[in-house]
């Protein structure tokens, strides 16, 4: 069967690669837009990867992903997302969007998200691990790590979305036959975009789809001369995502302060023996939920595997022996002293209800001038008391 045509391709066919019907658009025309940039385009590249950040995407609620195709955001651009889960083209007109990206043809900047592990495609053989089209004179496929490497130096930000396009993740695994690793590891560590912006990672096993809209916005307001360079940490995570633990914000961190440590599954006290890694893991999945603030491995009852970090799942495995050796001995100062601050708090506990018993016991309500308090207890209103003050119901 013939591969219908994409050079020149009708504006008006709604099949035809979304650059050109885009291009054809004239939007109107806001007196409140801000900043200089009306329009960018967001190209997904995928390598080896289960498509859970595309999930985790597509259920960011802060922003929502719809709200950026849209252009509803004062100050961002509208993001045309050039992804084939939702792109209505499919096979040469999707490529075209690609071809004409690296042929500096698109009449916006355009952004790479890549989500899954680059693959080694020398150790494919005579084969290849994955592609994506082919080359136009001699049928060759064009694998993905090739896009991204034509692809990356016109874009103007690069960024890897979830823990295989970060580090290599679950596909990098020890006894992987496919070389898988980041995005980092095939651009280089000194890399940086036509914008000057440094390749962003998203890490995550999948990452919080929030955590990915919120970055995403925040380097289009960059782009739009509207905001600083978001602020990344040495591994080019966003700081104000990545900097504090697991354990900081954990539902279940006051039992590890005092030293209440479950002994199987389904307590609700502290995981750390069960072989959480909460106090070490640089995520924030205990605070912002997975969904518009819900759910969350620990509030679920599940343990931390270390899914955001370098070296995952290799340094965190296996993930329900327990803890690893240098810190056998941690758990039993937190019981220690964990037990005592414990025991104090019941203490003080108890002691700040009786003097508020007491204290409520004895209160006399007194209205100001020109008041007329009225007190309630058990839904009864107060009686009026001597000179002129209330007391609460009696009996």
């Amino acid at each position: 069967m013939p591969k219908p045509p994409v050079r020149g391709a009708d504006a008006a066919d709604p099949f035809a690669p979304l650059a050109v019907r885009s291009a054809a658009t004239v939007d109107a025309v806001d007196p409140y837009a801000l900043g200089p940039v009306r329009k960018v385009y967001l190209i997904w590249l995928s390598g080896a990867s289960c498509e859970g950040c595309t999930v985790a995407a597509t259920g960011g609620t802060h922003p929502r992903l719809e709200k950026l195709v849209m252009g509803a955001i004062p100050g961002l651009p509208r993001v045309e997302l050039v992804h084939s889960l939702v792109s209505v083209e499919s096979g040469s007109a999707w490529v075209e969007n690609l071809r004409l990206a690296e042929r500096g043809e698109l009449d916006a900047p355009y952004l790479i998200t890549w989500e899954g592990s680059v693959l080694d495609e020398r150790l494919a053989g005579d084969g290849f691990w994955h592609a994506v089209g082919e080359d136009e004179a001699t049928a060759r496929p064009i694998t993905s790590r090739e896009w991204l490497e034509r692809l990356a130096p016109g874009a103007a930000a690069v960024v890897a979305i979830g823990t295989c396009a970060s580090w290599g993740g679950i596909p990098a695994a020890a006894g992987n036959p496919t070389g898988a690793a980041g995005v980092g590891d095939v651009l280089g560590p000194d890399w940086v975009s036509s914008a000057g912006v440094p390749l962003v990672r998203i890490p995550g096993c999948a990452p919080l789809g929030d955590n990915y809209t919120e970055t995403v916005a925040a380097l289009l307001l960059h782009l739009n001369g509207l905001a600083p360079l978001p602020e990344l940490d040495a591994s080019g995570r966003p700081t104000w995502l990545f900097a504090e633990t697991v354990h900081s914000n954990c539902p279940r961190a006051r039992y590890y302060d005092e030293g209440v440590f479950a002994a199987e599954q389904g307590q609700a006290t502290c995981l750390v023996e069960l072989g959480c890694w909460g106090p070490v893991v640089q995520c924030n999945i205990a605070e912002r939920g997975v969904i518009d603030g819900h759910g969350g491995c620990m509030s679920m009852g599940g343990i931390c595997i270390g899914c955001t970090m370098p070296g995952f799942p290799d340094r965190y495995s296996p993930f329900v022996d327990g803890p690893p050796q240098p810190r056998a001995a941690e758990p039993a100062v937190e019981r220690s002293a964990g037990g005592f601050a414990r025991h104090m708090r019941l203490v003080r506990g108890r002691h700040a209800r009786r003097r508020a018993r007491a204290a409520d016991a004895t209160a006399e309500w007194r209205p100001g001038p020109g008041a007329t308090p009225r007190f309630y207890r058990d839904g009864l209103p107060a009686t009026p008391g001597p000179a002129g003050g209330h007391e609460r119901p009696r009996g």
